[in-house]
């Protein structure tokens, strides 16, 4: 089969096509016939050596952690019903980037009817992130919601659960394409926050300050997204595409009456993920939830996609196509 490894951490070019002998699965598990994986900005970090549950003696490594394709072979103890049915699966945080995968027969999805296989794969981990996310905050129809990283996969999910919980959403992007995307999704705002006096702009948008901010870049952004919260706001820092997380201090957060929901707060186990999963999949089969998926590259061009996620030139979620 084709897949890509990383034989060592480094830049995009570490990562190199080649022939590998067709997986087998074990007990509890299936082999997919990968059509579409999904590129997640923590792959790259994990290329990088930049994850730290990653460690050199880790590598060579297959990345890759979502797929969607069909159900080739089952192992000991999995129901044969499941031999040629499409799926879409996580892959046990790796083996993604592959023309085959192996998956835990627990983690399967059916597809539901009229869900495009692209947009479930795009839905599988951002879809349940952004629905544990929003409803962990309780976003509701008089909060006014700041979303950062809102042209990105869990940001423009964000956005469409915002608005459709009749919030008023201020999305904030570094890119004219991608605060577009956000405004064309429902945002009633966008700023640019590579901008000097963003904050400014911010709370002009929030007179009365801010009820809840989802913070997926972290960084130097994150002290004015939390300066601009009232009293009672929460606080969602769920990832760091700036390379590196920030958050607040429990004094200030007590001080100010703040409530800091950290990501570790959704799905509390298993079960609870595989719901959030199915629940996503379902609002994205009925067309309330819409995955954007900005680019689709080949298997063999991983590299180059890598590339543009950390330049950040990339819209919503990236695809790799078998």
């Amino acid at each position: 089969m084709r897949a890509v490894i990383a034989r060592r951490p480094g830049p995009p070019d570490v990562l190199e096509p080649v022939e590998v002998a067709d997986p087998a699965p074990g007990p509890g598990q299936v082999v997919v016939d990968v059509r579409f994986a999904a590129i997640t900005f923590v792959d790259t970090q994990m290329r990088s050596g930049a994850f730290p549950r990653i460690r050199p003696e880790d590598f060579p490594l297959v990345l890759g952690n979502g797929v969607t394709g069909t159900v080739a072979a089952v192992g000991e103890g999995v129901d044969s019903g499941w031999l040629g049915t499409d799926v879409v699966t996580a892959t046990g945080g790796r083996g993604g980037y592959a023309s085959r995968a192996v998956a835990s027969a627990s983690d399967l999805h059916r597809i539901p009817a009229g869900l495009d296989p692209r947009d479930a794969v795009a839905l599988l981990a951002d879809g349940r992130t952004a629905l544990g996310l929003a409803r962990a905050a309780g976003v509701g129809a008089r909060d006014v919601v700041a979303i950062t990283a809102a042209g990105g996969g869990v940001g423009s999910l964000l956005v469409q659960l915002a608005h459709r919980a009749g919030a008023t959403v201020v999305a904030l992007a570094g890119d004219a394409a991608k605060r577009d995307l956000a405004l064309g999704l429902g945002a009633d705002a966008a700023i640019d926050y590579r901008e000097p006096g963003w904050p400014e702009r911010l709370a002009a948008a929030a007179p009365g300050g801010l009820d809840v901010a989802f913070d997926g870049v972290g960084g130097d952004v994150s002290a004015p997204l939390v300066a601009a919260l009232g009293r009672g706001g929460r606080y969602l820092p769920h990832g760091g595409s700036s390379g590196r997380w920030a958050g607040i201090g429990d004094d200030e957060a007590a001080e100010r009456g703040l409530t800091v929901i950290p990501l570790t707060a959704i799905g509390a186990g298993e079960a609870e993920f595989y719901g959030l999963t199915e629940d996503a999949l379902t609002e994205g089969a009925a067309g309330r939830l819409r995955p954007t998926i900005g680019q689709t590259w080949p298997l063999d061009e991983v590299a180059a996609a890598h590339a543009a996620i950390e330049a950040r030139s990339t819209l919503g979620k990236t695809l790799l196509e078998m």
